[in-house]
């Protein structure tokens, strides 16, 4: 009696383990709570909105390369840095952003949401090059803060049998985003329209940043075990799976950025007007959309994730070949539609498994793995700004650099 009633005590303390009757009893409660926590949709709504916004402003000088670079009066290299800035200053933002989620999420958030539509505005001040490129570059810094999001944003707000269907339905967003901004210069070429895409990606921008302000009123109904800071950081780059999943992602992700940076002065000797690569680039983005939406969750429900990373890989790397090899507009068609659609599900996918694989430092793993893939942009990007004008050389080196990714894929799958 003395024994139980000391056991008891020292229990209620927490100076002796309970019984491990009582210990499996807690967990089933706790897994029974968590599964009974209602998913906030309206709050990834919102979000979607805001990943919407921040992409097109990455992308809107995009399809309109030439145009814009008669316009400000400048260099078509110069126009493609308009792009370029959002993965350069990611790189540099990317982990005291992804620190800064995991201890403040909605306000780091909003933080966010503020430098997206302040820089978009900020690029009407005048219209000329320099501007344009302070805004992009203010813009830039809000997109750590939005993307690095997705994971604590799931944990948070979302039922732990959504978060891989939030995950993929948030990374949909963000390439939506992209397809808005590919779309809106397919559809408003040449210099007089330079300014009118300006003011059209602001005002998405005001728009989704209150929406989002407003979803955010609501507390998250669970917060990351951690409180950020170099606990956070820790708890990230200590874990083996996250430095991995950083050396798989970098490659192709980069291969992504170069393609959409600079695909539509790679197509034009072929003969591919610039209205037609941005329909081009818009229908990837849509065939992205599709796969992130629908592969992820079914690769996640079959335990296929890796299986299905190599077959995009892959077939990013032999579709660069066929560009290089046959450039035409039916070629840009099937092959980069066909990259859209099994390349960039990768992004939800690696996310999925970095929420899976740190749970305690969801947001600063993914700020990890995000800086990993725009730091493999910025590399590829630059080298293929070189190649421009040499088409050929340019497909075929994103093929080589491609299939790099398939070793570290091999790597991180020793993992089990």
């Amino acid at each position: 009696m003395i024994g139980s009633t000391a056991r008891r005590r020292g229990e209620s303390f927490g100076l002796v383990a309970p019984p491990r009757r009582t210990r499996v009893a807690r967990r089933a409660a706790t897994a029974k709570a968590q599964q009974q926590v209602k998913s906030r949709w309206t709050v990834f709504l919102a979000y979607g909105l805001l990943a919407v916004a921040s992409q097109a402003l990455f992308v809107t000088y995009a399809p309109v390369t030439a145009d814009a670079a008669r316009h400000f009066g400048v260099s078509v290299g110069a126009i493609g840095w308009l792009s370029q800035v959002f993965p350069l200053i990611y790189v540099l933002l990317a982990i005291p952003a992804g620190l800064a989620l995991d201890r403040f999420l909605r306000p780091a958030l909003v933080a966010g949401a503020v430098l997206t539509a302040a820089g978009a505005f900020l690029r009407l001040v005048a219209d000329d090059f320099t501007w344009a490129f302070i805004g992009q570059v203010v813009a830039a810094a809000g997109q750590p803060f939005v993307l690095n999001a997705i994971p604590g944003l799931a944990v948070g707000y979302l039922s732990e049998k959504d978060r891989a269907t939030g995950i993929a339905a948030a990374s949909s967003a963000t390439f939506g985003g992209m397809v808005v901004g590919y779309l809106l210069g397919a559809f408003l070429p040449g210099e007089s329209n330079i300014r009118t895409l300006t003011l059209i990606t602001a005002l998405i921008a005001l728009d989704a940043a209150l929406c989002l302000v407003g979803a955010l009123r609501s507390p998250p109904t669970r917060t990351s075990l951690v409180t950020g800071g170099v606990r956070a950081f820790r708890a990230a780059f200590g874990n083996r799976y996250i430095r991995r999943l950083c050396a798989v992602v970098a490659i192709p992700m980069g291969t992504f950025i170069a393609l959409a940076t600079f695909a539509q002065p790679l197509l034009a000797p072929a003969g591919v007007p610039e209205s037609t690569a941005g329909l081009i680039l818009a229908g990837t983005m849509i065939a992205g959309v599709l796969g992130c939406a629908v592969v992820p969750v079914w690769a996640d429900r079959r335990g296929r994730e890796v299986g299905l990373m190599g077959a995009g890989i892959a077939f990013t790397a032999v579709a660069c070949l066929h560009l290089a090899l046959v450039p035409s507009t039916p070629m840009a068609f099937l092959t980069l539609l066909g990259t859209g659609f099994v390349l960039l599900p990768a992004l939800p996918i690696v996310l999925s498994l970095s929420e899976r694989h740190a749970p305690d430092a969801e947001s600063t793993a993914a700020g990890l793995i995000w800086m990993a893939g725009n730091l493999g942009g910025v590399v590829l990007a630059t080298a293929i700004g070189f190649l421009v004008t040499s088409p050929a050389i340019a497909f075929v080196a994103l093929s080589g650099a491609t299939l790099l990714a398939l070793p570290a894929l091999r790597w991180f799958r020793k993992l089990g």
